[in-house]
């Protein structure tokens, strides 16, 4: 057998270790998010992931990002601030969400400067990027109260 052992046919041994460190579950309070943001920023601060982490990090952020939308509210928030906000935490480059995404860098920047609003189509390429949802751009969240 391979040191990397298959967990429904694409991730390894390094997966199943993330799991132990922190087990993948539905995120249930503020303080949980916390850990669960920690447990996000160390991934991405020793990026290139090997494929079982990447697994690892693309459920992760599901989890956050479901519990965000129906607990956290994002009223008020612009999509150009919930730009500024993804390129800021993802340590992203103006050049590198260009490259990837299609998007022009000068197109970006006038994104960011607010002299060039977003399209529906910006916000598509944006939201698969950063794996959300395309609405985190053009419709605030609304908070629930947890009873």
């Amino acid at each position: 057998m391979s040191s990397r052992t298959k967990h429904n046919g694409n991730v390894g041994d390094s997966y199943l270790e993330m799991i132990k460190v922190f087990p993948l579950s539905s995120i249930r309070d503020d303080d949980h998010l916390v850990d669960a943001q920690r447990v996000l920023d160390s991934l991405f601060a020793r990026e290139p992931l090997d494929e079982g982490e990447e697994e690892y990090l693309n459920a992760l952020t599901d989890l956050i990002a479901y519990y965000e939308v129906n607990t956290v509210e994002f009223e008020g928030v612009s999509d150009v601030e919930i730009l500024k906000h993804l390129l800021q935490a993802g340590k992203v480059s103006q050049k590198d969400l260009a490259d990837k995404t299609g998007i022009s860098k000068s197109t970006i920047s006038e994104f960011l400067s607010g002299a060039r609003p977003m399209g529906i189509e910006h916000y598509r390429k944006l939201a698969d990027f950063f794996g959300i949802d395309p609405a985190a751009f053009v419709k605030p969240a609304k908070k629930k109260k947890k009873r």
